[in-house]
């Protein structure tokens, strides 16, 4: 049995503002190959729930498939958890609540009918603080230790074509465009 593929196309969700300025400053200090992943952002589809979607999908399909459900969906409000280690890993991240608003985006993408690969993992929906890394002692208690008290708006989707070398190419963005709705 071959592992789930790392290439294809992931739609990720930016993380802005102030709080997306301290999650970048946080990576550069802690783990700046991360950096080449780009500005922080959400994994909505590619890696946890829903594996990488085909990387022969057009962009015209992408938009016809996705446009709707951006659309008819209200930008998020998202508030993190405590900075916690991945899945027995060492990599850390800022977990988001794998219910509500975004399960419902994670899952209208997944039965949207794009072609995606199996997923890695269940969906856990997370911003990644250290990925690369192996981090000191006081490196992983100073992460650890990080709150962001502040919810962090979402107002987009992101597809980008990424191979497993850690290239990424931006396809297309799309505006969530619901209803707003409170947290």
């Amino acid at each position: 049995m071959s592992p789930a593929p790392k290439s294809g196309i992931f739609i990720i969700a930016p993380i802005d503002g102030p709080v997306g300025d301290r999650i970048l400053e946080i990576q550069e200090a802690h783990d700046p190959r991360i950096l080449k992943l780009g500005k922080p952002h959400v994994t909505i589809a590619g890696s946890s729930g829903m594996g990488p979607i085909d990387p022969r999908t057009s962009v015209a399909t992408l938009e016809e498939k996705l446009a709707p459900i951006a659309a008819s969906t209200a930008p998020l409000t998202l508030r993190f958890g405590r900075p916690t280690r991945f899945m027995q890993t060492e990599i850390v991240v800022l977990p988001l609540d794998p219910h509500g608003p975004l399960r419902t985006l994670h899952e209208r993408i997944k039965t949207s009918d794009l072609k995606a690969a199996a997923p890695r993992f269940y969906f856990t929906p997370h911003v990644t603080l250290s990925l690369y890394r192996e981090l000191t002692k006081d490196a992983l208690a100073h992460l650890l230790a990080t709150r962001f008290d502040e919810p962090v708006i979402v107002d987009r989707i992101e597809c980008h074509l990424t191979r497993d070398s850690g290239e990424s190419r931006h396809l297309v963005t799309l505006p969530l465009g619901g209803p707003p709705t409170g947290v």
